[in-house]
């Protein structure tokens, strides 16, 4: 088996190992992020149809490192219902979302994305959000996930205005990514992708990506709440702003 997909380049499978450091870094440090800068990158140099295979594994593995170095932070109760919420949404987009323009469904994430970030936010905690709230999220989020292939800045945004902090915050959102791209993965091994020509260069990428999470990590936990605050809701608008000029 070779080390490089035929479809790309022995310069671009490096600078996908590197990026995955990078973006792996980042994602731990910020919440968010990498995985969008991630998925660009990939288009630049994969045929469409590897884009959102290849992504859902190395995003797995990168979520899977800050599970495993965040783990003590984790918000356990709501991983349950969020699950149930992925199961529904990743069955119902696999068979749909071929009906749905992505320009729609990018402009829908991004425009919710912002509304989440800068409206108001009731003072309640976690618990007063329901099992309903994360149920829906978790279907809404899978749903478009199977379309864009990069859905963390709206699981960021659903957790964020539950008032978690930094490390729980951080921590939880890659477990609920490590739930959805998993069962993505299931899907597209169902529809006859072929991960096993990948399998080399994915796995350099995952412990790649894990290094860089332990780099991430050890910035995230001597970042200030508040400072940490204002870069979450930076990235998370130039994000959504790079998703709308995306459809202009």
């Amino acid at each position: 088996m070779s080390f490089i997909p035929t479809e790309i380049t022995s310069f671009f499978a490096i600078t996908l190992i590197a990026l995955s450091f990078v973006t792996s870094a980042f994602t731990a440090s910020m919440g968010l992020g990498g995985g969008v800068a991630m998925l660009a990158v990939l288009g630049l140099g994969l045929p469409v149809t590897s884009v959102l295979p290849v992504h859902g594994v190395v995003q797995m593995g990168s979520n899977a490192g800050r599970v495993m170095i965040q783990r003590s932070y984790i918000v356990a109760p709501l991983l349950v219902w969020f699950t149930l919420g992925s199961l529904a949404g990743i069955a119902i987009g696999g068979s749909l979302v071929v009906n749905i323009p992505e320009k729609w469904a990018k402009a829908s994430l991004a425009l919710f994305i912002l509304w989440s970030v800068y409206r108001k936010k009731p003072k309640t905690d976690i618990q007063q959000h329901g099992k309903i709230y994360f149920v829906v999220g978790g279907a809404v989020s899978s749903f478009f996930t199977m379309l864009v292939g990069s859905t963390g800045p709206l699981v960021a945004a659903l957790l964020a205005s539950t008032g978690l902090i930094r490390q729980p915050l951080v921590a939880t959102h890659a477990v609920c990514m490590v739930i959805q791209h998993g069962l993505k993965i299931l899907v597209f091994g169902m529809l006859g992708f072929a991960y096993a020509e990948w399998a080399p260069l994915l796995a350099a990428m995952i412990a790649s990506g894990l290094a860089g999470t332990w780099v991430g990590t050890r910035t995230l936990d001597n970042l200030p709440e508040k400072t940490f605050r204002l870069g979450f809701k930076i990235v998370m608008t130039i994000v959504s702003l790079h998703m709308l000029w995306q459809i202009l």
